[in-house]
């Protein structure tokens, strides 16, 4: 009869023969909470903090994880990091990158959790999970998560004349209906506080029942338009930028911004923000291979199915031998 199995040679819950350290980053703006598994350690994960904001001191601990790692096993190892996309932006990726760590920004929405019971959420837990997400991805398994592609500084810059443009339409019609309000309360519906004779039709506005405005009501509204027409003129002054921008691309005859333009029911306001998304695909000669734009693949989950699916990555990545030091 075999012998039962002692317990330090039962396989271990996650794999522990790594050929790099996979770092998880919780970021906060007081804290970053740091959770790494390291070659020779075990399963154990350890924890760090490191001051928010703090770059030096995070580079300082990769440094110390790769210390410990050579000490135990005699390798020198890389580091593979993992954070979530959010307020933080990409500024962090691109410092690790610089310093030759590789670097990934995940959709934090793409992670699976478990649906059967309520669990608990604490940044020790969901760094605990980004390690073993990390470890999933980087042996190749599918669908495990969605990798956020950072763009660079300039594809960032690019798009944040469209996003102050809707940032301003937004507030624009607020104060537009915060001044149609107060009139309506008075009994008049027909003010528009868009058209350019606003001044002078406010001056000449008569109640429901037939007084004139009541002093501070219309102090209130002259207020509003003072604001109503302060982002009017910075709505031109940012369309004049995008025009402007429109202008130099369509120079090129292939500039994305000038091939969307040629398609009906796209405006000007749409190619900064989606023209480098919608023409990245490399035109190719056969049918069957050409990529399909962005602005005709298929919405919803069966799009993040067929992208899962498509892109490609080696089997294992970073579960290798160590490089020898």
């Amino acid at each position: 009869m075999p012998a039962a199995t002692s317990v330090s040679e039962r396989p271990a819950a996650i794999r522990v023969d790594l050929g790099a350290i996979f770092v998880s980053m919780e970021l906060s703006r007081s804290k970053w909470l740091i959770t790494s598994l390291s070659p020779g350690g075990g399963e154990k994960m350890s924890k760090h903090v490191v001051a928010g904001g703090d770059l030096a001191g995070l580079l300082d601990l990769f440094a110390a994880l790769q210390a410990k790692a050579q000490a135990r096993t005699g390798h020198s190892y890389r580091t593979i990091v993992l954070q979530e996309a959010g307020l933080d932006g990409f500024w962090i990726h691109r410092a690790l990158e610089k310093e030759g760590i590789e670097s990934h920004v995940v959709d934090p929405a793409s992670i699976t959790t478990s649906r059967r019971k309520k669990r608990a959420k604490t940044d020790r837990i969901d760094g605990e999970a980004l390690v073993r997400t990390l470890l999933a991805y980087k042996r190749g398994e599918p669908r495990v998560c969605s990798m956020v592609r950072p763009p660079s500084p300039e594809e960032e810059d690019r798009r944040r004349l469209v996003r102050e443009r809707k940032a301003l339409i937004t507030e624009r019609v607020r104060h537009s209906n915060r001044i149609k309000g107060l009139l309506f309360a008075q009994g008049i519906s027909k003010y528009e506080p868009l058209r350019r004779d606003r001044r002078a039709r406010l001056a000449a506005l008569r109640t429901g029942d037939g007084r004139e405005l009541p002093a501070h009501l219309k102090a209130q509204i002259s207020r509003e338009l003072d604001r109503l027409e302060l982002l009017l003129e910075q709505l031109k002054a940012v369309e004049a930028e995008r025009d402007a921008l429109l202008a130099q691309e369509q120079v090129h005859a292939n500039a994305p911004a000038g091939m969307l333009l040629k398609l009906k029911g796209i405006g000007p306001s749409s190619p900064p923000s989606s023209g480098r998304r919608a023409c990245s695909a490399t035109t190719t000669t056969d049918a069957s291979s050409r990529p399909t734009p962005a602005w005709r693949r298929p919405l919803g989950r069966a799009a993040r199915s067929t992208a899962s699916k498509a892109s490609p990555r080696p089997a294992i990545l970073g579960c290798a031998s160590p490089s020898s030091s």
